[in-house]
């Protein structure tokens, strides 16, 4: 059985720790200093209906995590463009989710991994 404990804004579940807000999740990055950051896009079938971005902190023994979903045209907590492909299917580029967090974290020696590419 998991426990789950929600103090300061963060939900700790063990080893993974969901992070509920973007300041959060970039303060972590800023004070822990990282390597790396590996990140998922999520795609619902049909992709039309749902686009979520999910960025993993890897830290010591502890993966904090934060989760981004679409509202319009971009995603509602980092504000990351979300496209539209001739068949209506909605889509993030890998290139937009490794260049908000290069600007927003100012780490150009940051490594971003996305999932499928580890």
């Amino acid at each position: 059985m998991i426990h789950a404990c929600i103090e300061n804004g963060f939900e700790h579940m063990g080893k993974n720790v969901r992070v509920k807000t973007w300041e959060k999740f970039k303060g972590l990055a800023t004070e822990k200093k990282p390597k790396s950051i590996v990140y998922i896009i999520e795609q619902s079938i049909p992709a039309s209906n749902l686009t979520a971005l999910k960025l993993i902190l890897p830290v010591e023994d502890t993966q904090y995590i934060f989760t981004d979903c679409a509202r319009g045209n971009k995603l509602r907590k980092t504000g990351i463009p979300i496209h539209i492909d001739k068949k209506g299917n909605r889509f993030i580029e890998d290139d937009d989710v490794k260049s908000f967090l290069k600007t927003q974290l100012q780490r150009e020696d940051l490594q971003i991994f996305s999932y499928w590419t580890i």
